[in-house]
């Protein structure tokens, strides 16, 4: 667990028959001292620990706050587990698409059989989709079951939210609508213990136009620079190598605080840090990506060689019905500089197939722009109707078989450059983090080009590594290499991943 306040709290010390504090997050450690008494029951009832399974959708920022949720829950006394049966279940939910409601709705499904067998159940669903009133009508009315509902502006109130639910019989459900309160220094059960997340900022002011995030995540809250850089600094301590700094748009990180920052700054900060080898970040909005990022990135030797640039459309009508505020040369002039000062870069983008009026010449500058721009790898998406957007209510929506044609004609092109991309690496010597070991992730297609390669050792262990610039690569090697950043010799291209070797020094030491 990272340290923070939790460390320096016994939670058994706290009086919990006195009143809470009103200063958070002393009063979220109370409320976490207040719940160890139900888990304590449980464990005498029972004669075992209660299990809690948090299961993550969506993006990065759901992930790092599923760590927040994960790390609240086990200073409780949960054991946490991957299994849907446990005694506490949450759904830490995206509504960025419709098919992200889909499949939580879904999931509830079997969930309501679940807890249906064992009653004690514990079910809860926080997140984006929470923020949207039509899916908690659709909640009361057909899942009744679920025993608290919160959304993205108080997950801080975990604790104390999990505590009322514990003393109270039906449907909890706590939303703020907005907030401008940004609470740290809770719990925190890392994934990786060599990487991790650190949140810079927390909602988006640019709507565009087919975008539900800045109405249920906010408006752009930034984190003092001070905050952050203690924030990594203790997790370097704690054998954290590489840190990914999140925003929903980090080149807007600092407008709002009192004391203005650009987020090229803070990255000067973060790159001071003794003992930190990596920083990534995202996401970066084309519309002011600005010069002096580009040379903070250029001289550092920290900042990782990816930048993640989405792109949406490459035509600039379509830009403008998004209300994404560049047009496609802009993007162009942006891509060829960055490409010309840092040109190891690799770039990846998002781009959107059948956005309403999209015709066959607004895809075919779409098309054209993955290989004008060379994107090493680019996440596709067929537009998705968000009730609640401008975009929905836009007439002219695309025929489905229509895009479907579009999306499966600009797929093929980005991976045919993709592959093109990631094949200019091939021989080189580069370092790659190990960060895991390989077992059921492997496809045939790995497991064929690992036999011929390593014929004569049988069963070869096998870790996967990333590059600094995003590219995957698996190699020979054992537990020991986890977390520990190596020279990889990069020696077959399977069109997205290498298959590689480590490096040995002089005295036969990786």
């Amino acid at each position: 667990m990272e340290e923070s306040i939790s460390n320096k709290i016994d939670l058994h010390k706290i009086n919990i028959n006195s009143n809470p504090p009103t200063e958070e997050p002393s009063r979220q450690y109370y409320f976490m001292a207040k719940c160890r008494g139900w888990v304590k029951d449980f464990e005498e009832k029972n004669g075992r620990t209660p299990t809690a399974c948090v299961t993550t959708f969506g993006c990065q920022m759901n992930a790092r706050d599923s760590e927040k949720l994960l790390g609240i829950l086990e200073a409780i006394g949960f054991s946490p587990t991957d299994s849907e049966q446990a005694d506490f279940v949450i759904y830490n939910t995206c509504t960025v698409r419709d098919n992200a409601n889909q499949r939580v709705y879904g999931r509830l499904g079997v969930l309501k059989r679940y807890k249906k067998a064992n009653p004690r159940m514990k079910v809860a669903l926080c997140g984006c989709m929470m923020q949207e009133a039509t899916v908690i009508e659709k909640l009361k009315k057909s899942y009744s079951f679920i025993d608290l509902i919160f959304g993205t502006h108080n997950i801080y109130k975990f604790a104390e939210l999990l505590c009322a639910s514990f003393e109270s019989e039906g449907m909890l459900i706590d939303i703020w609508k907005d907030t401008d309160k940004i609470v740290e220094d809770l719990p925190v059960e890392r994934k990786y213990p060599y990487k991790s997340g650190i949140n810079i900022m927390f909602g988006c002011n640019n709507f565009c136009s087919y975008c539900i995030v800045p109405y249920v995540r906010g408006r752009e809250r930034s984190r003092e620079p001070g905050e952050i850089i203690r924030e990594i600094e203790r997790l370097v301590a704690e054998g954290v190598v590489e840190v990914m700094l999140l925003g929903q748009n980090v080149n807007s990180y600092g407008k709002n605080l009192d004391e203005p920052i650009t987020f090229a700054q803070l990255l000067r900060k973060v790159e001071q840090i003794e003992g930190l080898e990596r920083i990534r970040f995202m996401t970066s909005h084309p519309k002011d990506l600005s010069e002096e990022l580009i040379a903070v990135m250029k001289q550092s030797k920290k900042i990782c060689r990816h930048l993640h640039l989405p792109l949406q459309s490459g035509s600039t009508r379509i830009l403008q019905q998004m209300n994404r505020r560049y047009t496609r040369e802009q993007y162009i002039e942006l891509a060829d500089r960055i490409r010309r000062e840092i040109p190891d870069i690799a770039i990846t983008t998002d781009i959107i197939v059948g956005f309403p009026g999209e015709t066959a010449e607004d895809l075919e500058e779409t098309i054209d722009m993955v290989r004008r721009v060379k994107y090493d790898n680019a996440f596709t998406f067929i537009y998705s109707k968000r009730t609640g957007t401008p975009a929905a209510a836009m007439e002219n929506q695309v025929p489905p078989e229509q895009v479907r044609e579009g999306f499966d004609r600009l797929l093929k092109v980005v991976q045919d450059t993709a592959r093109e991309q990631a094949a200019k690496y091939q021989g080189r010597i580069m370092d790659a983090l190990i960060e895991e070991i390989m077992e059921d992730r492997r496809s045939m297609e790995e497991m064929h080009s690992m036999e011929e390669k390593h014929s004569a050792e049988n069963n070869v262990p096998m870790v996967t590594g990333r590059l600094s610039n995003n590219t995957i690569v698996h190699l020979p090697g054992d537990a020991s290499m986890v977390g520990k950043i190596v020279p990889v010799s990069l020696d077959e291209c399977h069109g997205f991943y290498y298959i590689g070797h480590c490096i040995l020094d002089e005295t036969g030491a990786k």
